[in-house]
């Protein structure tokens, strides 16, 4: 085996960082599958500590369903059935969530009101290809804003679909605020949530929730291509257990996510 001398292998070192550092800015980190999460494993056992060593912006949920989650600015929120925020607890897990390091390539200036169709005709408009994926922020002032937030569960587990029954809807007004999520390709439906996918927090950081409609009256898009993603599977029992194949993924998607 050839020898090398601290010269070498400082260089060797900061190459390596060079190539890893590349590559984790152009990928989405992802914990678990939709999928898993409409199946009802809802204890992951990846921490909220480790999940930020992967990205500063993204979304998610907490175990047990217990709130949305938001990653902003590499900082973790909980978003809670009452509409309220508030900064998760780092030993806090996950059992879905995914994040990106996010450094916008493109920004959209919106000048007059549109609703959330509008709005997601205008990024598609502004996308080279619908096949990557596409981390989007969105930061402005918003007539309404339709949230709705699943209550924390408790084992043994329903499915995704008749836990969503009993999610709480809040709708905020004339408030100032971030959506933050992701546009998926429509073949990742399953592995991820196909389409748009967003939570909102406000201004303050003290409310907010999974976007089921809204109503922006001015603002910046911000967007940043994707084009890898690292999937990481959970180990515990309920995933390794769980039956994935299942053939309606899409339908309880569209159901579940609005």
């Amino acid at each position: 085996m050839p020898a090398f001398d601290s010269g070498e292998l400082a260089g060797l070192r900061r190459w390596a960082h060079a190539i890893l550092t590349r590559h984790r800015e152009t990928e989405i980190f992802q914990t678990s599958t939709m999928g898993a999460l409409l199946n009802g494993v809802y204890e992951g056992d990846l921490t909220i500590r480790e999940l930020l060593r992967h990205g500063d912006f993204g979304l998610g949920t907490f175990n047990r369903l217990d709130g949305e989650m938001l990653v902003l600015d590499g900082v973790c929120y909980q978003l809670r059935s009452d509409g309220s925020a508030t900064v998760a607890d780092a030993d806090e897990r996950t059992p879905f969530a995914a994040v990106t390091w996010f450094h916008p390539e493109r920004r959209i200036d919106i000048t007059t009101p549109c609703d959330r169709a509008a709005l997601k005709s205008i990024i598609d408009a502004n996308l080279d290809s619908a096949n990557l994926m596409v981390a989007v922020r969105v930061r402005g002032h918003f007539s309404t804003v339709r949230t709705r937030t699943v209550s924390e569960q408790r084992p043994p587990y329903r499915p995704f679909t008749e836990a969503t029954q009993d999610q709480r809807e809040v709708t905020f007004t004339d408030v100032t605020g971030t959506l933050a999520g992701f546009r998926m390709p429509n073949y990742e439906q399953g592995i991820s949530v196909a389409g748009y996918h967003s939570h909102f927090i406000d201004e303050d950081r003290r409310r907010g929730g999974h976007t089921l409609d809204y109503q922006l009256v001015r603002g910046t898009v911000e967007i940043a291509i994707r084009s890898e993603l690292h999937l990481s599977l959970q180990h515990t029992q309920g995933f390794l257990g769980a039956d994935l194949d299942q053939a309606d993924v899409d339908s309880q998607i569209r159901q579940t996510e609005g």
